[in-house]
């Protein structure tokens, strides 16, 4: 079974391609984590917020992750950090992938 983990705080900037230079590295290594699929970077500048959607093949590298992510967010002083972690219902999934 694969698992969602959905995380997002209030973020303030840089948005797009400034925040895409100064956080490259960073994705070079989250990119490294055990059991990481992918990742997809979100942010919303209208409502000043950020995140990411993960996918893991498993949830105890989602649940290890999410401390570990909290905590680096929370050094880097962010506050009021969202996180969830789904099960993928991977039958339903699959049949609400479009044909091509």
């Amino acid at each position: 079974m694969r698992y969602l983990l959905q995380v997002d705080f209030p973020h303030n900037g840089p948005f797009g391609d400034e925040l895409s230079a100064l956080m490259s590295d960073l994705a070079k290594d989250i990119a490294t984590e055990k059991g990481l699929i992918s990742k997809f970077w979100t942010e919303n500048e209208a409502t000043k917020e950020a995140g990411g959607i993960y996918l893991f093949d498993n949830a105890e590298d989602a649940e290890r992750y999410l401390k570990k992510h909290t905590e680096r967010l929370e050094a880097f002083g962010y506050t009021d950090i969202r996180g969830k972690i789904f099960a993928i219902n991977e039958a339903l999934s699959a049949l609400s992938i479009p044909a091509k």
